[in-house]
């Protein structure tokens, strides 16, 4: 899953629950629900996530949506094998950004 977001230090939760195709709510949850997910709070509540934040969520959204896992699944995969599974998600990432790029040439033939 390709995530459209621009350069910034922090994001908004409309901005990333808009790129990620899913509810604000959902976003709330997981940030409850998994601890590597820490994003700033402003006085008025207001969360901000930071692109460490955002990666994070590439990763949870990759093993709950993608690969099927539950939420407990997820946690005791990411305790386990953070490692494993982050050169496993970062090489399935670049794959993809190379498949779309081999899409947007092919188009332009």
């Amino acid at each position: 899953m390709q995530i459209e977001l621009p350069e910034k230090r922090y994001y908004g939760i409309g901005e990333v629950a808009k790129a990620f195709g899913v509810n604000t709510s959902l976003i709330r949850f997981w940030e409850k629900e998994f601890d590597a997910i820490k994003p700033k709070k402003n006085a008025k509540g207001n969360r901000k996530f930071t692109p460490q934040d955002i990666d994070n969520l590439k990763l949870i959204y990759h093993l709950v949506k993608e690969r099927g896992f539950t939420l407990e699944g997820a946690k005791t995969h990411l305790k386990e094998n953070r490692q494993k599974t982050l050169d496993n998600f970062e090489i399935i990432d670049k794959l993809e950004r190379i498949k779309a790029e081999l899409i947007k040439i092919k188009e332009q033939l």
